[in-house]
C-alpha cells in the first residue's frame, strides 16, 4: 500500500475522532445536566467536576447509566458512550496508521 494513502487514511481517523469529540461536547454535558437535575443520588455517586473525570468517563463507557431505570437518561447517555468510542477508536486507529505511514517511508 503507498506511504501517502496510508497517512491519509490515518487523516481520516483523526477526522473521525474530532466527530466524536463534537457529538460528546454536546451530549456528556446534556446527560450531566439531566443527572444533576433528576438524580441526586446518582450525582452524588459520580461527584464534582464529573465532565472529564476518569472514573466517571469509565462509568459512561461500561454503562453505568443503565442501571438506572430512566428512558431519556439513555437516550442522551448512549450517543455521549458511543461518541466517546469513536473519539477512542480513531485515534488508535490514526495513531497506528501514521506510525505503520511513517515506519514505510
Amino acid at each position: 500500500m503507498d506511504t501517502d494513502l496510508i497517512l491519509f487514511l490515518a487523516l481520516l481517523a483523526f477526522a473521525l475522532s474530532i466527530a466524536g469529540a463534537t457529538a460528546f461536547v454536546i451530549f456528556w454535558p446534556l446527560t450531566l445536566v439531566h443527572i444533576r437535575d433528576r438524580h441526586g443520588q446518582l450525582k452524588a455517586q459520580l461527584g464534582p467536576g464529573a465532565f472529564l473525570r476518569p472514573a466517571v468517563l469509565l462509568w459512561l463507557l461500561r454503562g453505568g447509566y443503565r442501571a438506572t431505570p430512566d428512558p431519556t437518561l439513555s437516550a442522551l447517555a448512549t450517543p455521549a458512550r458511543i461518541s466517546a468510542v469513536v473519539i477512542l477508536v480513531g485515534l488508535a486507529l490514526g495513531g497506528v496508521l501514521w506510525v505503520v505511514g511513517k515506519a514505510m517511508g
